[in-house]
């Protein structure tokens, strides 16, 4: 204990800091007993106060180097009771902080935000994280999936080969060996035709797809398509076969007799 002697007698005199070890005691102690008689725990009262435990521990036990300057000392001894129902400002005042000049820059280091919270706030936290987490590597795995089944789409696509034209052979020029002439249409597609029976045109315009039509002549009919691959002739009533290739113009002329 240090000791310090009077100007006028030689009593001695108690410094400052034991003044300030036996108060912190003093207080530390009837803070102590009011948390006890209101059933907290030290834990409890981090969360109501958002003191470090650490710091909370060494009021109560009077550690008074386990603590920040005195001026901060008060300030904690204030809040402290201020929690517990006390009058914080009151019950604090009688701690001596004295005149000396105070590094405005604490002797303690604050303690990480997540000590400071209790294990609940914690797990609420790391849940909301989790939780953020989950929805966004959901958000990505789902825009992946989506990328891939269509990017399989386009490749099954380019895959896949295009559907051809029936293996029929494409009509040219038939002579029907004396017989009258009937030819039938059927358009898979749109495409301009004209018609030409005996010299006299019969139909020349846009037919839509789905369409059959039939002509019949007695010397020659002449059909003439836009769209070749589109339209299939049938020459008296035999099988359709496409007049030629798609996107390309044809014409086929049937004759009732050969050299007409």
């Amino acid at each position: 204990m240090k000791w310090q002697k009077s100007k006028n007698d030689d009593q001695p005199v108690i410094s400052v800091e034991q003044l300030r070890a036996e108060k912190l005691a003093e207080l530390g102690g009837q803070l102590w007993v009011k948390r006890q008689e209101q059933g907290l725990s030290l834990d409890e009262m981090v969360a109501l106060t958002m003191i470090p435990r650490r710091l909370l521990q060494g009021i109560e036990e009077g550690n008074l180097g386990d603590l920040p300057e005195p001026i901060y000392i008060r300030g904690l001894i204030r809040q402290f009771a201020d929690a517990l129902g006390l009058d914080g400002a009151e019950f604090a005042k009688s701690f001596p902080v004295g005149s000396n000049r105070v590094n405005l820059t604490p002797g303690w280091k604050p303690t990480p935000f997540g000590q400071v919270l209790r294990p609940f706030h914690l797990y609420v936290l790391y849940i909301g994280l989790i939780v953020c987490s989950v929805n966004g590597l959901s958000q990505l795995l789902n825009n992946a999936a989506i990328q891939a089944n269509n990017s399989e789409g386009t490749e099954k696509a380019q895959i896949q080969p295009k559907q051809t034209q029936p293996e029929l052979q494409p009509v040219s020029n038939i002579t029907t060996n004396g017989q009258a002439v009937q030819i039938g249409v059927t358009l898979k597609e749109k495409s301009w035709i004209r018609v030409v029976a005996d010299g006299k045109t019969q139909f020349e315009g846009e037919l839509p797809q789905g369409t059959q039509r039939t002509w019949k002549a007695q010397d020659q009919l002449t059909v003439k398509a836009g769209n070749a691959g589109a339209v299939l002739v049938s020459v008296n009533k035999e099988q359709a076969k496409p007049m030629g290739d798609v996107g390309k113009v044809k014409e086929v002329i049937v004759a009732a007799r050969a050299g007409t």
